[in-house]
């Protein structure tokens, strides 16, 4: 399908009024987040940060700040609902991440009588630092109650309402650090054993917790537990490499978009989820041998993060509606642009996707 034909099966799409109702259920994490927008490359900052360390302390001022909700979970349902989903996440925080949650969604409709407030916030600052032509984010998180959360956490209400989703979505796999397999392992168990809809796995990225990843390959994305996994170019090849000793071999010779390509390709041929990769340029979509590659919008960036957060609640859209391969990577592309370029960092509604199509593509 070609991209004009992609924007007018899009455009239709969005202005229709009866779109199915689409219920999510988002796990497990919500983070408090700050976000420092740096006007240097890493190696500048560093030089200002030695300064100040050599005369025993200081101030850098001008850098802007600004604090935010954050966590794949609540980033996602932030941008599903926007969209007109039915959302509610199942994440632990503290009694102030609850109100903070509650004040971030205070004009939406997201269900928040399943968060639990039995542990410590988990926060997150967001380095943003200028690299090249586009921005790059370094995380410095503090995990909190996330870390422990797992299947104790969960109760039968929680696990009714899994049972009645059409998408059941896991994230921040290494940021559960102690139970984030067995918690997969159990949600999307339950999902296949009783419940009706799809799982939908962003496990983020793994790296952070590197001695258990063969562990969650071999005993998640190996079986067919997952009908969706979702993945951005790092995350493809770090899998990929642990599946594949032959792609380790082709590094060199290699750009690193081809290699996220080829990653992706490894992935649909060894694992049962159909393999759906977001990067800066493009996102494609790998089952078995088929594969779809759609470029991405080329917008002014105000930030970089949660983009993926974006791109995934798109993706959800799109597969719910059974949209043409095409046309659900250019609805999932769109909303990350979309908020990407937003100045005030909004997830976009349905109406500013048209818009933004009618005007772009």
């Amino acid at each position: 399908m070609s991209l004009p034909e992609c924007k007018r099966e899009l455009l239709s799409f969005l202005q229709n009024q009866q779109l199915k109702a689409c219920k999510v259920v988002v796990l497990p994490d919500f983070f408090l987040d700050r976000l420092i927008n740096l006007e240097w490359d890493a190696s500048e900052f560093s030089r200002l940060v030695a300064d100040v360390t050599k005369r025993k302390g200081g101030s850098i001022d001008g850098v802007s700040q600004t604090d935010l909700r954050g966590g794949n979970a609540i980033n996602v349902a932030s941008a599903l609902a926007s969209l007109g989903a039915e959302v509610t996440p199942i994440v632990s925080t503290s009694h102030f991440g609850l109100q903070q949650i509650k004040y971030h969604f205070r004009n939406s409709s997201i269900d928040t009588s399943h968060i639990k407030t039995n542990g410590k916030a988990s926060v997150t600052t967001a380095l943003e630092f200028k690299n090249q032509n586009e921005k790059t984010n370094v995380m410095i998180r503090d995990l909190g109650a996330l870390a422990d959360f797992g299947p104790a956490n969960l109760d039968e209400e929680d696990y009714s309402l899994i049972e009645a989703a059409d998408y059941v979505c896991l994230f921040n796999w290494a940021g559960t650090l102690k139970f984030g397999t067995v918690l997969a392992q159990e949600v999307f168990d339950r999902v296949k054993q009783k419940g009706k809809g799809k799982t939908y796995y962003d496990t983020a990225d793994p790296n952070t917790n590197a001695t258990a990843i063969s562990d969650l390959i071999e005993k998640v994305l190996k079986t067919d537990k997952v009908d969706i996994l979702s993945l951005n170019e790092n995350e493809a090849i770090t899998y990929a490499s642990l599946l594949d000793e032959g792609l380790n071999e082709g590094k060199a010779g290699l750009e690193f978009a081809e290699l996220a390509l080829d990653s992706a390709r490894v992935l649909a041929n060894l694992l049962p989820a159909r393999i759906d990769l977001h990067t800066t340029a493009f996102s494609a979509t790998f089952k078995g041998k088929k594969e779809v590659v759609v470029p991405a919008f080329k917008v002014k960036v105000f930030r970089a993060t949660g983009a993926g957060d974006a791109w995934d609640a798109g993706n959800i859209l799109g597969d719910h509606n059974g949209l043409s391969d095409e046309s659900r990577l250019m609805l999932a592309n769109a909303v990350a642009a979309c908020y990407l370029s937003d100045p005030d960092g909004l997830h976009p509604t349905k109406e500013k996707l048209s818009s933004f199509l009618r005007d772009y593509v």
